[in-house]
């Protein structure tokens, strides 16, 4: 079980990991985790424990260790390269004040109030990525075709990136996310050496690096409205922002700011395709479509973990944790936590309440939220309307990855109104 869960491969069939997680839900929900790969850590399955967790930033920190499950020895060459557990630095890897002061550069940014200044500009994206679908002639693959390209374009065009470098964005983005991924890989092969892994991800994110320095540059000349041009000039204690910490925060926008929202709106649509009652439900009640996008975020869940370290002793559910061990959030399993909701393994639109995690929680809860949950209703108003039909035509498949993964080919048929 604790070689399934840490297992990239396993996620390509995630039926198999929920039935572990259940099981452990049920017997061990805070057990730690011990294989011959990876440094030692407690895996936490339950919402309440999750949420208990995010709540106390203080005692369960981000900076300490990697926030991602990453194996013994690339820990190891990370720390001698880079002098941190980490090989890029962003608001995923900070605490306390610093936290604070680096999300609040562009929190305005995505807030309810600011994103609903962009509905019609979505929209008019959201139009234009439906005619292409459906003018495919009633088959496509929505995550290549639709998925990946929606969410992509409305943050580029938040971030501030031409819509002729978004195709280098994605490809980043899914050989960083994806790494382990043979179909999504730079370098499948690279992880049979550890030090060729990691040569590979610091590859990865000089290309981010590289393109985002000439960004800075520009946007230090010629500043817009947009996202770059405030982390370009960001004064932080009254000097401007570092170079690893702009593009640390690029790339979490860049990457972060689409892939999740790819996911999970490709989860509603496979949840639609397999369900064509659910799907006239929903066209004849479009109120219902807040709570499929709830659903289907609570469904596909994308991030499917995120690491903090213990500054305390601490006890949880009768277990010791001692100060410095390292605990997973397993969002994946929180989400279908059988004491939060009703029936978890069925896909409810009206489900209430839907206390999904996907986004985290506390101090940390994912800063594009608002937006991604906006650009999914915004996607669905607009092509539910204009379906006459929908179903799976071929074998869907998931991502292999133990932290960011959704549906990678998602094979449709439809008939259009």
């Amino acid at each position: 079980m604790a070689e399934m869960i840490t297992n990239p491969r396993s996620f390509g069939n995630p039926e198999k990991v929920h039935d572990a997680l259940g099981w452990l839900r049920a017997n061990q929900p805070v057990t730690q985790i011990i294989t011959s790969e990876y440094e030692p850590f407690w895996l936490v399955t339950k919402h309440e424990d999750v949420t208990e967790i995010e709540r106390q930033a203080n005692i369960f920190r981000n900076g300490d260790r990697s926030t991602v499950l990453i194996p013994r020895d690339m820990l190891r060459a990370v720390e001698s390269v880079m002098h941190s557990p980490h090989l890029t630095r962003s608001l995923v890897n900070m605490d306390d004040r610093e936290h604070r002061i680096y999300r609040s550069l562009t929190q305005s940014w995505f807030m309810p109030g600011n994103i609903k200044k962009l509905s019609d500009r979505i929209r008019t994206i959201a139009r234009a990525h439906i005619d292409r679908m459906l003018a495919r002639g009633g088959e496509c693959d929505f995550v290549s075709d639709v998925a990946l390209h929606y969410p992509l374009h409305v943050v580029m065009e938040i971030l501030g990136v031409p819509e002729e470098d978004e195709g280098r964005m994605l490809v980043l983005t899914q050989q960083l996310f994806g790494a382990r991924d043979p179909e999504l890989a730079r370098d499948a092969d690279a992880f049979k050496d550890t030090g060729k892994a990691l040569a590979m991800f610091q590859a990865v994110l000089g290309d981010f690096h590289d393109y985002f320095n000439k960004l800075t540059e520009d946007r230090r000349i010629n500043p817009r409205e947009d996202v770059a041009t405030v982390i370009a000039n960001a004064q932080i204690d009254g000097k401007p922002i570092s170079e690893r910490d702009a593009n640390g925060y690029y790339v979490i926008v860049a990457t972060a700011g689409h892939d999740t929202t790819s996911a999970s709106t490709s989860g509603a649509l496979w949840a639609l395709a397999e369900r064509p009652d659910l799907l006239k439900r929903v066209q004849d009640d479009p109120s219902l479509i807040g709570g499929l996008v709830e659903e289907a975020i609570r469904w596909t869940t994308p991030v499917k973990h995120f690491m903090r370290t213990a500054t305390e002793d601490y006890e949880l559910r009768g277990q010791k944790i001692k100060a410095g061990d390292w605990l997973m959030l397993s969002y994946l399993s929180a989400n279908r936590d059988e004491d939060v909701f009703d029936a978890p393994f069925d896909f409810q639109v009206d489900r209430t309440p839907n206390k999904q995690i996907a986004f985290g929680y506390g101090a940390h809860v994912c800063l594009g939220q608002h937006l991604a949950k906006l650009e999914m209703r915004i996607l669905l108003e607009e092509l539910l309307p204009r379906l006459k039909s929908l179903e799976i035509a071929g074998t869907p498949a998931w991502t292999q990855s133990i932290f960011v993964s959704g549906p990678k080919r998602l094979p449709i048929r439809f008939e259009a109104r």
